[in-house]
């Protein structure tokens, strides 16, 4: 196959769960020899295209911030939409299958463009599906945010969602759910089992960003009230985010406060990686979770893993019954950390249910995918 993936961020250049998903599934197939090129904006360091790791990196517009007030930037987007059609449309027929990042839209958008007329299918990735949550993102203009996701969906084209959560939120607003594939995201499993642990961790973990919907402060007091009865448990949060100020304030104020420690963004993936495998305990009661990557790469480090159950997250999809569930409570939550703190384990192994996620694995299921696109057999 030639497969042209689009992306506006590059791994690893820029670091991120879209990103790096491409970057993973990338390099197996382009292993197996296939011919794989990304289209992106040109972050690295060289030509505008070069080899890189058996794939062809394809910068089609300059490097250029994300974000403005810690939102995504949509003159960004439309600015790498823009650049990206000539590009793209002098070389789609060239590639079996485009496969094009979902967030932030416009670029799908702009993909489909060079597709029409062509034998050239499009495939898109959907790691979640915000539906209502625009309004808090957005504001007043939410209404915007929901109409591109919702044209985007119905553009024609082959969706992969991440998860069965997120796959049953596009049908809400796009295609049937016969339509929809699901490919989980994945973790390389080798690397977290050989990862040394540290020699300063915690009895329990958070690692995330630091924002509402992670609700790490109903971890903070849960952690708070049972702590008593675990003596010698600690709590490391790792992250960052606009919450940040606020729960250092609270961790400050807690009753066992010299337990707990707020270390920030750790910069190694290899440092969050050695604290996981340093912990007992992974939690995170977050209720918005496409798929949850951090559940399945602390499963792969033998924590047993404490999740929200709520129906905007993926978590007891990934975790099974290889972790446990909470209500998103700090009375509940606590209950459920003292269980976990007190010896009792999950009904099946947390590494175990680890292997399912490796990337390997979910390189094959993608590369079916794309071959069943290209045959018109989706």
């Amino acid at each position: 196959m030639d497969i042209g993936f689009v992306t506006n961020v590059v791994f690893p250049f820029v670091k991120g769960g879209a990103e790096k998903r491409i970057h993973e599934i990338g390099t197996r197939l382009a292993a197996e020899g296939h011919d794989v090129t990304i289209y992106g904006r040109h972050f690295w360091d060289g030509p505008q295209v070069m080899d890189y790791e058996g794939m062809t990196l394809y910068g089609v517009a300059p490097a250029q911030e994300l974000y403005e007030d810690e939102r995504r930037s949509i003159t960004e987007a439309i600015d790498f939409s823009a650049r990206l059609l000539p590009h793209l449309r002098r070389n789609v027929d060239d590639h079996d299958i485009i496969v094009a990042s979902l967030f932030p839209y416009f670029p799908v958008l702009a993909s489909k463009l060079t597709t029409l007329g062509t034998d050239t299918p499009l495939i898109t990735t959907w790691h979640e599906v915000w539906l209502d949550y625009w309004d808090d993102y957005l504001g007043r203009l939410a209404p915007f945010g929901k109409g591109i996701e919702r044209l985007t969906a119905k553009t024609p084209h082959y969706p992969i969602a991440v998860s069965s959560v997120t796959a049953d939120r596009l049908t809400e607003i796009g295609p049937s759910r016969d339509r929809i594939e699901v490919v989980p995201n994945g973790i390389d499993v080798n690397q977290i089992e050989s990862t040394e642990p540290t020699s300063d961790g915690f009895t329990v973990l958070y690692a995330g960003r630091l924002i509402k919907d992670k609700h790490v402060d109903l971890l903070l007091e849960a952690f708070d009230k049972i702590a008593h009865t675990v003596p010698d448990a600690t709590l490391g949060i790792i992250g960052d985010g606009p919450e940040r100020d606020r729960l250092e304030k609270q961790a400050q104020a807690l009753e066992h406060a010299d337990r707990v420690t707020m270390l920030g963004f750790l910069e190694e993936y290899d440092d969050v990686l050695a604290h996981m495998r340093a912990a007992d305990v992974f939690a995170s009661p977050s209720t918005r979770e496409g798929f949850g990557i951090t559940f399945a790469e602390a499963m792969a480090a033998d924590c047993t893993v404490i999740a929200a159950e709520h129906p905007e997250s993926a978590a007891s999809e990934v975790i099974g019954d290889a972790g446990f569930l909470a209500s998103p409570t700090a009375d509940d939550l606590a209950a459920v950390l003292e269980r976990a703190l007190t010896g009792e384990r999950p009904n099946t192994e947390p590494t175990a249910r680890a292997q399912q996620y490796d990337w390997d694995t979910v390189a094959e299921q993608a590369e079916q995918c794309y071959r069943r696109a290209i045959d018109d057999e989706w």
